[in-house]
């Protein structure tokens, strides 16, 4: 057994940090033949190249900074098959851009260029980010601490050549690809069945955490249908599952049991919230209200080191039932500055909030603390003390928060009262790969 699968089984049996040591910032130095003909690449994406007798087969091709070492592996494992297709299970930047070194070679050697498949969405989310370059630049940036003048966004994308809706299948050499659209993470995804492998590949649809089904940053999630896609894949009585991120998944139970589990977690937290919603309760109410189920939330593939199930709450919220958060005054609000100002002259000033935070932190509760900090140093962005105050409380949030979107936010915010401050951001990073200095994925 090969280091990835060494791994991979132990990180099954729960032995690992579940946040520190998570099998998504996993490195393994070597890629390796998992099941039979088929090389896994384990970098900030997964990349997993399929020998079908007649050319080469990816689904999913890798980020753009692994592109080289992902044409080397495959290479070094077989030297003269061309790439004949790949697929891309969605449009996230660390899935779509391991074509090009062998679209190069392809060119070089007269060969026919890779056919990529993907869902017909997929072209209009590319649309998407070249309309908003700045925008995403901006919240990945702040989600994933890139510290990295240069970085940019990209805008320059490989579009797919044939398309399909809901699903479709190819042959290529001995093997037969089965596609099938599931909205999750993304309105575009596409899951694989490769029978002739008994192999399920299924995208960023499980990837050893609580499902990234409520990013707080980023565009709509669709929880329901990602639990129709786990569930469907699990009844395929594959042998091998290949996630988007994160290491396989070996033996038929374990494949069902990791696929159908995920689906419950989400099925769980749904349930609660169409309840409490036809119940009439304000978002607020339910937000604070809706748990994960106890006993799901103790496998270490199902731990909130990436997304949280709170902010799964809030995509199904904005999903269901709008942007409005059930407060009337924020309808059509004041500046949040003037309503800072408001709340310091009712505390008698500036001084007196600073100092309320202050003992709300040293009482160990950094979560309102970090209210008055906010209402502190809007109302008085050149006081000192205030971003002081707000330094610290953030650095105890990030410092307490296992979810990588919540710790993104709070080291944003830290860094902000630090750049106020006249100090040098203080470099706390993730394990884990980047995109561009710190991101691990998208």
């Amino acid at each position: 057994m090969g280091a990835l699968r060494d791994l991979a089984e132990r990180m099954w049996q729960g032995d690992f940090d579940s946040v520190r040591d998570h099998p998504v910032h996993a490195r393994v130095d070597a890629p390796e033949e998992i099941a039979d003909g088929v090389l896994t690449f384990k970098g900030i994406a997964s990349a997993n190249t399929f020998d079908t007798g007649d050319g080469l087969v990816m689904l999913d091709t890798g980020a753009k900074p692994e592109a080289a070492a992902i044409h080397a592996a495959v290479r070094r494992w077989r030297p003269e098959p061309r790439l004949a297709a790949a697929v891309f299970s969605h449009h996230h930047v660390d899935h779509v851009y391991g074509t090009i070194p062998f679209e190069a070679e392809s060119a070089e050697r007269g060969w026919a260029r890779p056919i990529v498949y993907g869902h017909r969405d997929v072209a209009r989310n590319f649309d998407r980010y070249k309309k908003t370059v700045g925008w995403n630049t901006a919240i990945n940036r702040r989600q994933f601490a890139i510290d990295v003048p240069k970085f940019r966004w990209p805008d320059r994308y490989r579009y797919p050549d044939v398309v399909y809706r809901h699903r479709m299948s190819f042959q290529r050499g001995a093997l037969s690809f089965h596609l099938h659209h599931g909205r999750g993470e993304t309105d575009d995804h596409t899951w694989l069945f490769c029978p002739d492998r008994h192999v399920v590949c299924s995208g960023d649809l499980f990837i050893w955490a609580v499902p990234n089904a409520g990013n707080p940053q980023k565009v709509q999630r669709y929880p329901a249908d990602w639990a129709d896609a786990l569930e469907a894949m699990s009844g395929l009585g594959a042998e091998w599952l290949f996630p988007g991120h994160g290491l396989v998944v070996q033996g038929r139970d374990a494949v069902r049991t990791v696929l159908s589990e995920t689906a419950r977690y989400l099925r769980v937290i749904i349930a609660q919230v169409l309840e409490r919603m036809n119940a009439g309760q304000t978002p607020e109410e339910i937000f604070h209200a809706v748990e994960p189920d106890p006993e799901l939330a103790t496998r270490p593939y199902l731990q909130p080191n990436y997304d949280h199930p709170k902010f799964i709450v809030r995509n199904l919220l904005r999903l269901w039932g709008g942007w409005w958060d059930g407060n009337a005054a924020n309808l059509l609000p004041a500046p949040w500055s003037a309503q800072a100002e408001e709340v310091a002259r009712l505390a008698g000033g500036v001084v007196q909030l600073v100092a309320r935070g202050r003992a709300l932190l040293e009482d160990g509760d950094a979560v309102m603390a970090s209210h008055v900090a906010e209402w502190a140093t809007r109302a008085a962005p050149g006081d000192r003390a205030a971003q002081a105050l707000k330094r610290d409380i953030y650095a105890r949030r990030l410092r307490d928060a296992d979810a990588l979107m919540a710790r993104g936010i709070f080291r944003a915010a830290m860094h902000d009262a630090q750049r106020a401050l006249g100090e040098e951001p203080t470099r706390e990073l993730d394990p884990g790969m980047s995109l561009g200095g710190g991101t691990r994925r998208s």
